[in-house]
């Protein structure tokens, strides 16, 4: 029973509610007027004035003028004065087998003779044994042969220093442990 008048009151206050709900939503023809009055009140109003624009920075012009420049386009590094001197490989020289292959591919396996006709053995990766004495060419820079030792091969190897010149660079190939 208590059930059933719960649901009586609340069926009762609904049907409150939506009344005062239609009351609302209908009108009556005497609050045209009022809102009439109140959108011409607001658009009498004057508007909101403006904030100011914001200063102009004035910047400080700069003219650019190139004469007693370099030219951005040339080699800043490269020396008008320098020629044709300085270190740099021989083009017209004739290419030994063993400039071939990059150095680190070549292996020394041994050495024959004794003091200044000591000549070194090296084998390239196409499996072929070279004979290798002071002055042969040998590796993919230009690497000069300067001293033959029963233990290892020293030589100078002409690398681009970046700046269209030239520099040496020691380099050397070690006796491969068996």
């Amino acid at each position: 029973m208590n059930l059933a008048r719960t649901a009586r009151l609340c069926g009762l206050l609904m049907l409150v509610l939506l009344a005062g709900c239609a009351r609302s939503i209908t009108s009556t023809p005497g609050d045209a007027p009022n809102l009439e009055k109140w959108t011409a009140d607001v658009r009498a109003r004057p508007a909101p004035p403006l904030e100011p624009l914001p200063v102009m920075q004035q910047f400080e012009t700069f003219e650019y003028s190139a004469q007693g420049m370099r030219d951005p386009f040339t080699d800043a590094w490269a020396n008008p004065q320098a020629g044709g001197s300085g270190l740099r490989p021989d083009p017209n020289r004739r290419k030994e087998p063993l400039e071939a292959f990059p150095l680190d591919a070549l292996d020394m396996v041994g050495s024959i003779g004794n003091g200044g006709g000591l000549v070194a053995l090296v084998m390239a990766p196409d499996k072929v044994t070279y004979r290798v004495r002071p002055g042969v060419y040998m590796g993919q820079s230009d690497g000069r042969v300067t001293g033959v030792f029963e233990d290892r091969i020293e030589l100078i190897e002409l690398v681009p220093d970046g700046a269209g010149g030239w520099l040496e660079r020691p380099a050397s190939i070690a006796l491969e442990d068996q």
